[in-house]
């Protein structure tokens, strides 16, 4: 029997299979696709997903695979300069092709211990008080304590859960690929130039090795089951652009939709959903895949410690009541983007009237903190505006902070050497360092790295440690406090 069987293992449950087994639990992660995925898509990783990958000691590792890009352009493709002084250590995006963060992702899992199961379609689970029992095709059965549904779009654990997915279907289709060109880069760019004015849903932008980004309306709503060919990308280049520039060679192609949707709830009983499962929106912005990862960083702590048995009473109940207000956030900012891509003379006033508005320092931040995700506060209660934002990587005495956090524990940040975590020490670790460039006494840190506590109170530090991490493990016995870096 295992701890959790997760359906899909794209970056999302990849991601949420390596949080598990940071704490022991027991994971198995089917896919349906025999093989790992093998076109060569780009997808971009925003500045929180880069500050969750340095903090379990990934973000090297997608460096060598990745390349840096401006933190701007983000909305609605309204390019103004990044804002000076963004509060982050990783203020850039970061371009990494697809097959490369999956692999990645899925080698960090299993180096872990997750066990990955190719060929492995999920076609039914029964739950009840003690687990849930998965069937796959071939009609084999077994039996895990909780399932997460991290199976896109269509998530066949979603729609076998009942779970309803209320939004808007699609209105228009857009075709999006990688191909080679036969004209020179001199007349490309030219015509996107000339276009780009008022069509945004157009470009060619080059991706190196000699191939072109693509991206252009389709002329009706099509199978986005089935990907599109490249005569069809190259009707509709000629219809819009008066010619098809000459593209071959496709890398890989595709078409996507502005349907966008959310799942009315994330959990039923022992059955979860995350990523693309739980919500779908248009890709503009370049989202998606942030939002999943971000998703299983919340969640894999808080269900690990559901089943180590420390778990406070609701502490898996503030994943949906956290994620999916977020969720609600980037499907309405999606939506606003894709009216501000409409040709139309009314998006189109609005979309100068917002460009104009992007010029004052303050607007082009908010909107770059919010497509990037580095604005997300929980509700955590009153408290100062620290209390449940995640805090940046600050400089602490042993290095940087995120180097502190590859294990996947609380931490406790105290400048005022004189606090505990007693009988947490099991699963929170205690920094003393009066040296860490900090506003404020000492910080109490969730796994994810989201500040749960502020303050230079004990006990109200310890009803703290209670409310995020449970009862103490063993009998509280005070003592001087010691810096001690996690190992």
């Amino acid at each position: 029997m295992f701890d959790v069987i997760i359906s899909g293992c794209g970056p999302t449950g990849a991601m949420l299979a390596a949080e598990l087994r940071l704490h022991d639990v027991r994971v198995l992660v089917l896919e349906k696709e025999t093989e790992p995925v093998s076109f060569v898509r780009i997808v971009g990783l925003h500045m929180r997903s880069l500050e969750l990958m340095a903090m379990r000691g990934l973000l090297d590792r997608m460096l060598e695979h990745g390349r840096k890009r401006p933190a701007r352009g983000f909305f609605a493709a309204i390019d103004k300069p990044v804002p000076k002084g963004l509060d982050s250590a990783h203020a850039y995006l970061l371009g990494i092709p697809q097959p490369a963060i999956e692999r990645l992702l899925e080698e960090h899992a299993t180096h872990l211990g997750a066990q990955v199961r190719r060929g492995g379609a999920v076609t039914g689970f029964e739950q009840d008080d003690e687990g849930v029992t998965v069937e796959l095709a071939d009609g084999e059965q077994l039996r895990s304590r909780y399932l997460v549904g991290c199976d896109g779009a269509r998530s066949t654990v979603r729609k076998l859960l009942g779970v309803g997915f209320p939004g808007e279907p699609s209105r228009t289709e857009t075709l999006m690929g990688e191909m080679e060109v036969g004209v020179p880069q001199e007349e490309i760019a030219a015509k996107v130039s000339e276009i780009g004015r008022t069509n945004k849903r157009f470009w060619l932008r080059p991706v190196g090795g000699g191939a072109y980004s693509v991206v252009v309306p389709a002329a009706g709503a099509g199978d986005r089951a089935e990907p599109p060919t490249l005569e069809d990308f190259r009707q509709q280049l000629r219809t819009i652009a008066g010619t098809d520039f000459g593209v071959h060679s496709p890398r890989w192609l595709s078409r996507f939709g502005d349907a966008t949707r959310l799942a009315e709830r994330y959990r039923v009983g022992r059955v979860l959903l995350a990523g693309d499962a739980a919500h779908i929106h248009p890709p503009t912005g370049g989202q998606g895949l942030n939002l999943g990862v971000q998703d299983a960083f919340n969640l894999g702590w808080k269900l690990a410690a559901q089943i180590r048995g420390w778990a406070p009473g609701t502490l898996l109940d503030t994943y949906q009541t956290e994620r999916r207000p977020v969720a609600e956030d980037v499907l309405d900012n999606t939506r606003a983007q894709m009216e501000l891509h409409s040709t139309e003379p009314g998006p189109q006033a609005v979309r100068r009237l917002l460009t104009e508005l992007m010029d004052f320092d303050e607007v082009n931040r908010h909107l770059i903190e919010k497509i990037t995700a580095i604005a997300i506060r929980y509700d955590f209660g009153e408290g100062p505006d620290l209390l449940g934002r995640r805090l940046p990587d600050t400089d602490v005495k042993s290095g940087r902070l995120y180097g502190l956090l590859h294990g996947g524990r609380g931490l406790l940040l105290d400048r005022t050497e004189r606090l505990t975590v007693g009988g947490w020490a099991d699963r929170v670790d205690h920094l003393a360092d009066p040296t860490a460039a900090l506003d404020v006494p000492c910080v109490l840190l969730r796994p994810d790295g989201h500040v749960a506590w502020i303050g230079d109170d004990q006990q109200d530090l310890d009803d703290h440690l209670s409310r995020w991490f449970g009862n103490p493990a063993r009998p509280d016995r005070r003592s001087a406090p010691t810096a001690t870096r996690p190992g």
